[in-house]
């Protein structure tokens, strides 16, 4: 059963191509993933997302919410951030609340976090219908700098940085899950925003400290995302992964 809490709080040179994965495929798009270790309807969805991070074809984040908390567990991985991030959204997508598992797809719609074929498909209609990722997003780390590299487009963004933690294994001891040891992936730990793009190629630049610090372990989503206003998130046109240590990119 998916589980669902009322709205109470108020928040939140050119590169040609389009975003491409590994491969040198188009990216499908982005999933962020709202999703509880103490909500008992979220492990087929952390699966679920563990399928789309393996296949390599989108962005995958998981944002781990506070509000089941009081249920008996305080998840080990969530911060007040991420909440505000899903309520923000609600607010975008005319919703009067949130729930888990709750994916939301290119910053423009959502679905239930575990239904993975439903995600595909929505993916795959907003690319048909001019609702992917149009503008073309690379990272790549070189001694101590991380270069991000924008390319040309239309329109205004604002360019987010997601730090993530690969993977983490958490042994639940109490609430709906009690008793269950369960793998996250990409958990996200913190938002920033570095910037904005205009339409025009932008280049940015971090220290690559911000992920060697994760001993390996972690990594960011970079995403263009325009804004509905200054606190409200709409879509993403754009998005790349970077990843510490010898894997690289995504």
């Amino acid at each position: 059963m998916i589980r669902r809490l009322a709205l109470t709080i108020g928040l939140l040179g050119a590169i040609g191509g389009t975003a491409a994965a590994d491969d040198g495929t188009a990216l499908k798009g982005v999933v962020e993933l709202f999703t509880s270790q103490g909500c008992s309807s979220c492990p087929p969805a952390d699966a679920a997302l563990k399928t789309l991070i393996d296949e390599g074809e989108v962005v995958a984040l998981a944002y781990h919410v506070d509000y089941w908390n009081y249920l008996g567990w305080a998840d080990t991985l969530a911060t007040k951030e991420n909440t505000d991030r899903q309520y923000a959204y609600a607010r975008m997508l005319g919703r009067s609340g949130v729930y888990t598992p709750q994916v939301v797809l290119n910053g423009r719609d959502h679905t239930n976090g575990s239904d993975l074929q439903a995600i595909k498909t929505r993916l795959a209609t907003m690319s048909a219908s001019g609702g992917g990722l149009a503008v073309p997003v690379d990272a790549s780390m070189g001694g101590e700098e991380i270069s991000i590299r924008v390319g040309a487009g239309e329109g205004k963004a604002n360019v987010v940085v997601v730090y993530f933690d690969r993977a983490r294994e958490v042994k639940v001891e109490r609430g709906e899950n009690r008793g269950r040891e369960i793998a996250y992936w990409h958990a996200v730990k913190d938002i920033q925003t570095i910037g904005m793009w205009d339409g025009r190629p932008a280049q940015f630049t971090l220290p690559a400290s911000v992920l060697i610090e994760g001993r390996g372990n972690s990594g960011c989503a970079i995403l263009l995302q325009s804004m509905k206003d200054a606190e409200t998130p709409g879509p993403i046109i754009g998005a790349t992964t970077l990843l510490a240590g010898p894997q690289g990119k995504l």
